[in-house]
């Protein structure tokens, strides 16, 4: 398990990069999509949601996607932004709940189901609008490479130096001493590559996008485990061996690209 683990990530990270490097604007908003309505299928498969919630799903999920397209022609206008705040807010009210009764009681409903639309369809859509604005390319590889850090920092913090568990109702292998390991090496991370991805950044700035990148890395990992445990799942899907499925892989990533997107915008 651990070969195949190491096998995709070594095939999934350089293939992403690649992609934001060299597809065009529109290839890879189409790629986005694709990846969008993998994530609604994924919400829809691991609820075990019938005919009438899978559609619900998947027009609710799609209306939010399309939500930058139809904001005017002065940027993403208030509903991008406000269906972002919204899932966020969505799930922290999930995660509380799951924290403190537990996911058995949390009642799988049709609005929990629709939380799952809102997450993906509010959220994905920043992967192309943060990579594909003008100067998009180097901060988009930045906050992946953040995300990794985070990832990295808290996996080995939490193994050499956990002790308190963060939240074990939601995960239960998650310390607080992992939590500050993955921020601090998101922060470390985001000083050594600012002169060749942001340079134009202060080093004050870049520090700030590290901490909101690192803090919302792991909320979207409490997020996605948080739902998982709802739906009583082990893993959101299929579609990378040994990693599960896209929205395990994503979790981390989608509040840490809205919040990119705007705070260098």
């Amino acid at each position: 398990m651990l070969r195949t683990r190491l096998l995709t990530a070594l095939v999934v990270l350089p293939a992403t990069i690649a992609i934001v490097l060299w597809a065009s604007a529109l290839a890879f908003t189409v790629f986005i999509a694709i990846l969008t309505a993998w994530g609604l299928y994924e919400i829809i498969s691991m609820t075990h949601a019938d005919a009438v919630e899978a559609l619900a799903i998947a027009l609710l999920g799609a209306g939010f996607a399309a939500a930058p397209m139809v904001a005017g022609r002065g940027g993403v206008g208030w509903l991008a932004p406000a269906s972002a705040t919204l899932a966020g807010l969505v799930m922290l009210e999930l995660i509380v709940r799951v924290a403190r009764k537990g996911a058995d009681r949390v009642v799988r409903n049709r609005w929990f189901l629709l939380s799952g639309a809102l997450w993906v369809g509010a959220l994905f859509p920043y992967f192309a609008m943060l990579r594909n604005r003008p100067g998009g390319v180097p901060i988009i590889i930045l906050m992946l490479l953040l995300v990794v850090a985070s990832d990295s920092g808290a996996y080995f913090a939490g193994r050499s130096l956990g002790r308190v568990k963060l939240m074990p109702r939601v995960s239960p292998n998650k310390t607080v001493e992992g939590a500050i390991g993955g921020l601090a090496a998101c922060v470390v991370g985001g000083l050594i590559m600012r002169p060749g991805l942001a340079s134009a950044w202060s080093w004050p700035a870049t520090a700030m996008i590290a901490v909101g990148v690192g803090v919302l890395a792991q909320f979207g990992d409490l997020a996605g485990s948080a739902f998982k445990r709802v739906a009583g799942v082990k893993d959101s899907g299929w579609i990378f061996p040994g990693h599960g499925g896209l929205l395990d892989r994503t979790c981390s990533l989608v509040f840490a690209a809205a919040f990119t997107y705007y705070y260098s915008h």
